[in-house]
């Protein structure tokens, strides 16, 4: 299966977001998964490609024309695919994955798995995503969407069936049970 992981191309402030990247990259290399990812050397983006490569696996990264002309880009992956836009990258990256996977991140990962909610809740991506909720992490957008159910902004049916992984196992447990 594909797994799309939308991820920062820094490592953030705490030890356990290595650790967990690195986990998990182990983890989908040893499962047989492909790694779907921006395609970055840096930060947890290039700690996770490392760790599915350590473990045997295969890894596809997108990566825009301007971050490959900074050299950012992870030269060992097995396939690097370069994108003119950042939007053509984001695209490139729902295109391949099966399955999506919000890990701690920025701006830029919010973005994308908000991207993602937005063309699953109308119908537009029918394929699953989560959030994976290391130490709480996602629980301001948790709460988040559920200020817009109570405001009257968003469907509280589809809101509860958005899920937060709350650990690797969990999180492991929601991609193997969508393969």
């Amino acid at each position: 299966m594909n797994v799309t992981v939308y991820l920062g191309s820094s490592e953030g402030n705490r030890p356990v977001f290595r650790q967990a990247v690195t986990e998990l990259g182990s983890w989908l290399g040893r499962s047989g998964h492909t790694l779907i990812y921006g395609g970055s050397r840096v930060g947890l983006m290039g700690a996770l490609a490392e760790a599915v490569i350590e473990a045997g696996g295969k890894v596809i990264g997108v990566e825009p024309r301007y971050f490959v002309d900074g050299q950012i880009q992870y030269d060992a992956i097995d396939q690097l695919i370069v994108t003119d836009t950042m939007a053509q990258r984001k695209e490139k990256l729902r295109e391949l994955g099966d399955v999506f996977v919000a890990f701690p991140g920025g701006i830029g990962t919010l973005e994308e798995i908000a991207e993602v909610m937005t063309l699953n809740k109308i119908g537009q991506l029918p394929k699953p995503f989560c959030l994976l909720n290391i130490e709480g992490y996602y629980e301001p957008l948790r709460q988040f969407l559920g200020h817009m159910v109570k405001e009257g902004f968003l469907e509280e049916p589809w809101a509860r069936e958005v899920f937060y992984a709350d650990s690797l196992a969990a999180l492991y447990s929601f991609i193997e049970n969508k393969a």
